[in-house]
């Protein structure tokens, strides 16, 4: 891809200027935020009430405080995320390599399914499966033709229909505006410590946040200069996903508290049901079109944002230090949506994994995708915590107390969200 936005200075830096270049941090977001983390929220409001609402806008903050970062690397560096990790040596790329091959073929079969779900509840004469197979092929389709703006405003207009959905969903139940302001006291009802947790550090943290910088590149932000653009970027599109959060909280709390939900995105059809029967199916069916909002811009994010770090981290293992070609200047990133890795891993996370959709997943393959998913966002952290310190960051531009505070409790709560899920998969 060429950059379809120049990467020329701003004229200006005030709101308007900054809020008129929103783009990237929204897809990061929604990206990020799929069926599986509306229903924990769901769940978890189904069981404690508005008792954990203090746990999502802490969790919210922790998402800005990584994106920021991610986003910092990029534009005060000059460098990619990749480059940042070959210079701390070849184990860093090596497991990310690692990583990405097999988080993209577990991953590629959830997203189709998650995205053939709402459809086959729409539209029932074909089943959950060949759904999921089309819209991965769209997905394919759309990142195939290497167009960012294109991508930008289709997802944009994704969110919208997400926000009108999921919050006029909220609404329509009725939150009960005491009881939410009372769960922003920091408490813990019993059982709720694993819920808690997986507020803080699991909605909206995936591998797509380190996609960040590569789309804020492509946007044309290149420079030091775009940092404050960035940054507001990323916080309006961590807020908005805050409160699609928010509301499925409130929906859980008022709708389902003790009724119990099942786990897994089939509970969001579960949900649906459920309005259906209160409300008439007037309220179900646009709910179902904001589940479908939810999942596909889940894939479609991933199917660009993943196979452009792939991409990079294909340039960036192959390059020989000693010619500077893994310096990441960003241009090589922008290019990669229409190089043969970037589709090539398109293809991986399309073709391939339509098998899993015939078959259950393998045993072996599912721990290993799980121990290697459970270190990723620890392995992010980390690293941001240590490059953004480093002598490799020009000294205006590294973190300060308040990033460095935010990135060290992400460090420790991911590390602990880590130590628990290996201990299930050993148990």
């Amino acid at each position: 891809m060429t950059a379809e936005t120049t990467a020329s200075e701003p004229a200006s830096t005030d709101w308007r200027s900054r809020l008129r270049r929103v783009g990237p941090g929204i897809m990061a977001a929604a990206t990020g935020v799929g069926a599986g983390d509306l229903v924990a929220t769901l769940v978890a409001g189904s069981r404690f009430g508005y008792a954990l609402f203090w746990a999502i806008l802490l969790g919210t903050v922790f998402k800005m405080g990584i994106g920021e970062a991610v986003g910092r690397w990029h534009l005060g560096s000059g460098s990619t995320i990749l480059a940042g990790w070959r210079s701390l040596g070849r184990w860093a790329t090596n497991f990310f390599g690692v990583y990405i091959v097999l988080w993209g073929f577990v991953y590629g079969a959830t997203a189709m399914s998650a995205t053939g779900l709402p459809l086959n509840a729409l539209f029932p004469g074909l089943s959950v499966r060949y759904w999921g197979m089309i819209c991965g092929v769209v997905g394919l389709v759309l990142v195939w033709l290497g167009r960012y703006r294109l991508l930008e405003r289709l997802m944009t207009i994704l969110v919208g229909v997400m926000f009108v959905a999921v919050v006029g969903t909220a609404v329509l139940v009725g939150p009960n505006i005491v009881a939410l302001g009372g769960g922003l006291v920091p408490r813990l009802p019993e059982g709720s410590l694993a819920y808690v947790l997986g507020l803080m550090g699991g909605v909206g943290g995936t591998i797509t946040m380190a996609a960040y910088g590569y789309w804020t590149m492509a946007k044309g932000w290149r420079t030091p200069r775009w940092i404050p653009f960035m940054r507001t970027d990323n916080a309006v599109g961590y807020l908005t996903t805050g409160i699609f959060v928010v509301a499925m909280l409130i929906v859980g709390s008022e709708l389902l508290l003790g009724q119990g939900m099942a786990d897994g995105d089939r509970g969001l059809l579960e949900l649906g049901q459920r309005l259906a029967a209160d409300y008439g199916q007037w309220a179900r069916l646009p709910f179902l079109v904001g589940f479908l909002a939810v999942t596909f811009t889940s894939l479609l994010g991933v199917w660009n944002g993943v196979s452009l770090l792939f991409a990079d981290w294909w340039r960036t293992w192959w390059a020989r230090p000693e010619t500077g070609s893994a310096s990441g200047t960003g241009h090589e990133s922008t290019a990669g949506m229409r190089s043969w890795p970037f589709r090539g891993y398109a293809l991986w996370l399309t073709v391939p994994p339509m098998s899993l959709l015939f078959l259950d997943k393998p045993f072996q393959l599912t721990i290993a995708y799980g121990v290697l998913g459970a270190l990723f966002m620890p392995f992010l952290a980390g690293t941001l915590l240590v490059l953004l310190n480093s002598a490799r960051m020009p000294a205006a531009h590294r973190s300060r107390w308040l990033s460095n505070t935010v990135l060290t409790l992400c460090l420790v709560l991911f590390v602990v969200l880590a130590v628990d899920k290996l201990i299930g998969y050993v148990s």
